[in-house]
């Protein structure tokens, strides 16, 4: 056998440094938004007006069946759920990538006008006859997000300094309230469209099957793709645009990409479930303190409680007014705003 040499006398064993604390209490609030996300999963498939017991919820998924049980699971609950983590994924980063773009905190995914946008495509397509469900409110609402992002960004780079943030802002509310008030011209004068645009527009998962979320996965895939791609240049944003080309960053690639994929991101998950409030506000600021501000690690952070958050609020929809539901969209405001409140209040104590 080999002896162990003992440490000699005086000697300690190196501490971790800053940088690896760091980094390994990151991991740690990843893997616990992974975990806690997991669980909504579980909790979305197995809780509502008829509960199914866990251990049938996993036969189910991964073996089928035709039980009642097996049937509710997979054909109402699972679509229901894959609906809920993407659009939820997907709007908690486009908040975090947007409230970066616009270096203001109170951004949301309605900043540049893209709920509103999404909401116009929808009231035109019902209007004209050109869709009558989810599946197709899906192509409309993104149509009119795009659009919406283009106008916002061409009014903002006109003149001296281009698309800056603060001319972001205020094009983008500029356009959601002139939107807005087309929008309601149309539904006022048309009984049948407001029928249809009402249930779209309170924000809600169920009623979704799996056309749905394979016609969403194409854009939430491209969208994230971009946001994540400039995480390093969002961080350099963040010290100012002259800190950042003096790093050596394209500051209006960086945030032309950002916005893009923001948009596409946007687009897909309010064309799904439609205008969800709160997630793409409030869910940035919460992995914000929890990975101090690294766009490497808060946007997928943000990725990860936004579902997590949404799933939860349509589960919580689900129980408090038995037999019927609240939708997701109400309860996320409902539970929402409370929270963003002592988070605000929490920041402006500590600073």
């Amino acid at each position: 056998m080999t002896a162990v040499r003992p440490s000699a006398p005086g000697t300690r064993t190196p501490e971790p440094g800053p940088r690896t604390r760091r980094t390994a209490s990151r991991t740690a609030w990843l893997a616990a938004a992974l975990v806690l996300t997991v669980a909504a999963c579980a909790l979305s498939l197995a809780v509502g007006t008829r509960p199914v017991p866990l251990p049938t919820v996993v036969d189910a998924v991964l073996h089928g069946g035709t039980t009642p049980d097996a049937l509710v699971v997979r054909t109402l609950r699972l679509p229901r759920t894959a609906v809920g983590l993407t659009a939820g994924a997907a709007l908690g980063l486009a908040g975090a990538a947007l409230q970066a773009v616009t270096r203001n905190p109170l951004a949301d995914p309605g900043i540049l006008g893209l709920s509103q946008g999404a909401a116009a495509g929808v009231v035109l397509a019902v209007s004209l006859g050109l869709a009558s469900g989810f599946d197709g409110y899906v192509w409309y609402a993104f149509a009119g997000a795009v659009a919406a992002a283009c106008v916002v960004y061409a009014l903002a780079a006109r003149g001296r300094g281009g698309a800056s943030p603060v001319k972001l802002a205020l094009a983008g509310t500029a356009l959601s309230a002139m939107v807005a008030g087309g929008t309601t011209v149309v539904l006022t004068s048309s009984s049948a469209t407001l029928d249809q645009f009402r249930f779209w527009q309170v924000g809600a998962l169920g009623g979704r099957d799996a056309g749905t979320v394979g016609q969403m996965l194409p854009f939430l895939v491209a969208g994230a793709l971009l946001v994540l791609a400039s995480a390093r240049g969002l961080d350099a944003l963040a010290l100012g645009d002259e800190t950042a080309r003096a790093l050596g960053h394209h500051v209006q690639l960086v945030r032309v990409c950002a916005a893009l994929g923001a948009t596409v991101l946007t687009a897909a998950a309010v064309a799904a479930s439609g205008p969800i409030a709160f997630i793409g506000l409030a869910v940035p600021h919460l992995a914000r303190r929890l990975v101090s501000g690294s766009h490497r690690w808060m946007l997928p952070l943000s990725a990860l409680l936004g579902a997590c958050l949404l799933l939860a609020a349509d589960v919580a929809g689900r129980v408090v007014r038995p037999p019927g539901e609240v939708p997701a969209g109400v309860m996320t405001a409902l539970v929402g705003v409370p929270v963003l409140i002592v988070l605000v209040r929490r920041k402006g104590a500590g600073s």
